[in-house]
């Protein structure tokens, strides 16, 4: 099995070591663990051409090859790639034409901590970015994805979830938090594993609910304690952070969580966090990925959700669309879970009665995929051979229409059918919706049906039969 590559690499390459030493402790004090520092300039140009790189911080003056000469190269040949360059006082002008030539920053010496910390991370979310729109561009001209593989668990053959699988895969890389958003049921976990899938990171997958955690139970979940921090904590436990530690932790229903412990994961995000119990920080190289069916844009104006905590999340966005706004997936995923409930129910698959999918493609589904694969496997527990019944189906779908809507139900619209489905309909497909509706309100009466429609039962059964 092949090993995962860890995150993109920080280049320092400078002449005088003890530069090169303080420099890396001071990044990595800060969560930045990859960091190469290259003594010798003429080692970089080959290293880049063997490794992936996320930052380059360059010595203006050094033997062999200077900073300005390699900056060149690396324009020329690396364009995506940010360059940083170290300067003193007297050197500015140079420092001015380097930025000309595409440095992405200079840095005067002495450095000073933090303006070198933040710039590394600048540089490192520039280069993220430009992975992103690459990807992204060479997905819409293309149409093609890099890693089909890693989404063979989402079954879809809706354009928007392809889109949204070009994106993730530019995004991958990243050590930026994610935020998924969606409704109930669409499948935000399955996003977020693919996205660790992806990902090139070495440690485990993790994932913690946020619903119904109280601030203790959250530090203590995801931060672990240190032995006598509470009463009952016998010994020390490590946190899940702990656990995924080079790798993702997932935080679902992270709109639920409380104002204390809002604070805790921004500071979590900055890459660090207190074990219950411990005054001393402990730094985590976890990537974050966050999702929720919660608006939190709402939230934020209403002051329960932090706004800064918000931003920072939402340095990488994903938001699922629901089933209803991709119809054209309900086909393919009707087929699969018949295939997986009968296996699990050691059944045969059973064939489905053509008007079953205008039933669905009616259907608001509330609770999106999991609303119609709890459907699915319903049907197929009460299923004793032959055609399967739409009665379970007609049966939960009845039950979520409200009564004032079959009393009084709104005019359609062309333009509701194109909300949904995304184009304009075929007198096919017209036909089977009108057949379906007057088997749903005639509650799968033919007769009834084929009366609403001005057919006699003969010419709605033959209708039904060719499909």
């Amino acid at each position: 099995m092949e090993m995962k590559k860890i995150s993109p690499a920080i280049v320092l390459v400078d002449d005088e070591p003890e530069i090169l030493f303080s420099s890396t402790v001071m990044l990595r004090q800060a969560g930045l663990h990859n960091v190469q520092a290259i003594e010798d300039s003429r080692r970089l140009l080959p290293f880049l051409a063997e490794n992936e790189v996320g930052v380059v911080v360059l010595d203006l003056q050094m033997p062999y090859l200077s900073g300005k000469e390699l900056l060149a190269d690396i324009a020329e040949n690396y364009p995506h790639l940010p360059v940083i360059i170290m300067t003193a006082a007297n050197e500015l002008d140079t420092a001015v034409a380097c930025m000309k030539m595409g440095a992405f920053d200079y840095l005067l010496k002495p450095i000073e901590n933090s303006r070198f910390v933040a710039c590394v991370r600048k540089g490192l979310e520039i280069n993220s970015l430009r992975r992103e729109i690459s990807s992204l561009r060479d997905y819409l001209v293309s149409g093609q994805l890099h890693n089909e593989a890693a989404f063979a668990a989402i079954n879809t053959q809706s354009a928007r979830m392809k889109a949204i699988f070009g994106y993730m895969e530019g995004i991958a890389p990243s050590d930026q938090p994610v935020l998924i958003t969606g409704e109930t049921g669409v499948g935000k976990e399955l996003i977020a594993r693919a996205l660790h899938g992806l990902s090139r990171r070495t440690g485990e997958w993790v994932a913690v609910n946020g619903a119904g955690l109280d601030d203790h139970m959250f530090s203590d979940t995801l931060f672990g304690h240190r032995k006598g921090a509470f009463t009952g904590a016998d010994q020390a436990r490590e946190g899940m952070v702990a656990h995924a530690a080079g790798g993702t932790l997932f935080i679902d229903e992270v709109g639920d969580l409380t104002p204390p412990s809002q604070v805790k994961l921004l500071r979590l995000l900055e890459g660090e966090y207190h074990p219950l119990g411990s005054d001393v920080a402990v730094r985590s190289s976890a990537r974050i990925i966050v999702a929720t069916n919660s608006d939190l844009t709402s939230l934020v104006a209403e002051g329960t959700f932090r706004k800064d905590l918000y931003y920072r999340l939402r340095a990488h966005h994903v938001h699922i669309p629901p089933l209803r706004e991709r119809a054209e997936d309900i086909p393919l995923l009707l087929e699969c879970f018949l295939e997986s409930a009968a296996t699990s129910l050691h059944k045969k698959k059973p064939a489905y009665p053509p008007e079953l999918l205008g039933y669905l493609r009616a259907h608001t589904f509330p609770g999106n995929v999991r609303e119609l694969r709890a459907m699915v496997y319903d049907a197929m527990a009460r299923h004793q051979g032959g055609v399967l019944s739409t009665g379970s189906f007609r049966e939960i779908i009845g039950k979520e229409v409200p009564s004032s809507d079959i009393v009084s139900p709104k005019p359609f619209s062309i333009e509701q059918w194109m909300n949904v489905t995304g184009k304009f309909p075929t007198l096919t497909e017209m036909e089977e919706f009108l057949i379906a509706e007057a088997l749903r309100l005639s509650e799968g009466n033919q007769g009834v049906a084929a009366s609403r429609l001005g057919l006699s039962r003969q010419a709605l059964n033959k209708r039904l039969s060719r499909k």
